[in-house]
């Protein structure tokens, strides 16, 4: 197997706990969006329990946070995941259970093809985006890198050719 695949890990810090009424519109929602994920064109893998989701999984030495993970086959497959299926529609609630964080609540890497990324690499991947910006190692939608395979479209590509990567929500 050769080429790149692209790694995401998004943050979310919940303004209750996931047993809340608060949260319950976001956990009845999670194996609708998951399985919209895993039936999406390019979706490669996401990080799971037995659960089916990964809601278990802690990082950033913060028992409160939340992660998803996930490898798509490209950069255009997860952006049309991301802005345009109806994974839009749980972003725009998001704000009604989840803070506002300020620091790099997300970041995108290339991977080689069969590599799964760990927990301890997407905390790596975070915090050197928070740390020193986009870079080639950990990169955002809206400022991101080819892939080293050299076949994807960058976003600013996807950006001159009409779609918008403004967060929906």
């Amino acid at each position: 197997m050769s080429g790149h695949h692209l790694a995401q890990v998004n943050i979310a810090l919940p303004l209750e706990p996931l047993t809340s009424a608060r949260l319950s519109g976001f956990v009845a929602a999670l194996d609708e969006i998951n399985a919209l994920a895993d039936a999406a064109p390019g979706f490669v893998w996401r990080l799971q329990t037995e659960d089916g989701d990964a809601t278990a999984i802690r990082l950033l030495d913060d028992d409160r946070l939340i992660v998803n993970m996930s490898v798509w086959s490209s950069m255009t497959s997860l952006t049309e995941f991301v802005y345009h299926s109806d994974h839009v529609r749980i972003m725009r609630q998001r704000r009604t259970w989840f803070e506002t964080m300020s620091e790099a609540y997300q970041a995108l890497w290339w991977v080689p093809a069969g590599h799964l990324p760990t927990v301890a690499e997407a905390e790596q991947r975070i915090t050197h985006l928070r740390a020193h910006g986009p870079t080639e190692y950990a990169f955002t939608f809206r400022s991101s890198f080819p892939s080293p395979s050299a076949t994807e479209p960058s976003t600013s590509d996807i950006r001159q050719a009409g779609q918008d990567l403004t967060c929906p929500a």
